[in-house]
């Protein structure tokens, strides 16, 4: 049983891993800005370029809250609402499906799947039936 436990626990944190660092990568290209990042989010997205740092900030927050174990929950919940945001934001450019309005989701998947598996508080609360 503790086997059992122990995998659930480092899945979950392979999981919440990736996340994190596709979520930091993104952090860091905000904060860089570089051409391409403004030249996407100004002509393709429709933000305006100060956007981007301010955009920066809330996934930055959001990702530590979601780092710390004893925030997770709510950092998972902010990290949601974001990811909910660009979902809205592909949508409404007309972006493709799987590539571009779908990533998020995945993400998002991730994000709650990896959280799930290393906290049993959250495996209480919504458990798989079956």
């Amino acid at each position: 049983m503790e086997n059992k436990s122990k995998t659930k626990l480092w899945v979950g944190r392979i999981m919440s891993g990736f996340v994190v660092l596709f979520l930091v990568m993104d952090i860091v290209m905000k904060f860089m800005k570089p051409e391409e990042v403004i030249t996407t989010t100004v002509n393709e997205l429709g933000y305006q370029e100060d956007h981007i740092f301010i955009m920066g900030v809330i996934l930055l927050i959001a990702t530590l809250l979601y780092v710390i174990p004893k925030t997770s929950v709510l950092g998972a919940v902010l990290l949601t609402g974001y990811l909910g945001g660009a979902i809205a934001t592909h949508l409404r450019v007309d972006n493709p499906l799987f590539s571009h309005l779908l990533f998020p989701v995945y993400i998002g998947v991730l994000l709650w799947g990896g959280l799930w598996l290393r906290n049993e508080k959250l495996r209480s609360i919504f458990p798989l039936i079956g």
